[in-house]
C-alpha cells in the first residue's frame, strides 16, 4: 500500500521542517519536489549551539496500518544513517517512535522497516515507559537525521508504503 507518493510538488508540501532550531541550534532542512516523481530531503546539520538535528514531519492524517508489517522506503541515499518518525497524537511535541535505517550513496533502494524495531522516543531520549506503538492509529510520519552527522546531507524519497 502506498502512503506517499512524491511525483508532484502538491505531493510535498504537506511535509514541513522541524530543525535544531526550536532548541537554539542552527541545522537547516527543506523537503521539496526535485521532479522526475522524487522528493528531496536536504540540508545541513550544524552542532553549533548544542544542535545536531534536521527533519520533516507530515502533517496529521490518521492511519491505521495494524494489518501491515513495517514500512517500506524507495529512496535514494548519500550514505549517511537517517530515522524513520512515526508520531501516534497531533500533538506538535510528544513521544516519537522512531526506527534507524542506512542509505547507500547514489543509489536507489527499497529498505524495508519493521514496526517491531520502532522505539519510543522523546526529544532524543528513549522514553522507557511508553506503550509500544500502536499501528491502528499513525498520525504522521517524519524523517529525521541526527548522531552527530555534521555536514551537509540529501535524501531522495520516491514513495513511502507499507508492507503486509
Amino acid at each position: 500500500m502506498i502512503l506517499f507518493d512524491f511525483g508532484s510538488e502538491a505531493a510535498c508540501s504537506s511535509w514541513v521542517p522541524i530543525n535544531d532550531v526550536v532548541m537554539g541550534g542552527v541545522s537547516h532542512s527543506r523537503f521539496e519536489y526535485v521532479g522526475e516523481s522524487t522528493a528531496e530531503f536536504s540540508g545541513t546539520v550544524s552542532l553549533k549551539n548544542s544542535g545536531g538535528f534536521a527533519s520533516v514531519r507530515s502533517t496529521p492524517s490518521l492511519q491505521d496500518l495494524r494489518r501491515y508489517s513495517g514500512l517500506l522506503l524507495r529512496i535514494r541515499g548519500d550514505g549517511k544513517q537517517y530515522k524513520m518518525n512515526l508520531k501516534t497524537g497531533a500533538a506538535l511535541d510528544g513521544v516519537q517512535y522512531q526506527a534507524v535505517f542506512k542509505t547507500e550513496a547514489g543509489a536507489w533502494t527499497e529498505i524495508r522497516v519493521p514496526f517491531s524495531t520502532f522505539v519510543p522516543m522523546f526529544r532524543g531520549v528513549h522514553a522507557y515507559d511508553s506503550p509500544p506503538l500502536d499501528t491502528a492509529s499513525i498520525c504522521s510520519f517524519g524523517l529525521l537525521i541526527s548522531d552527530k552527522q555534521a555536514g551537509p546531507f540529501r535524501l531522495g524519497i520516491d514513495r513511502i508504503g507499507a508492507y503486509p
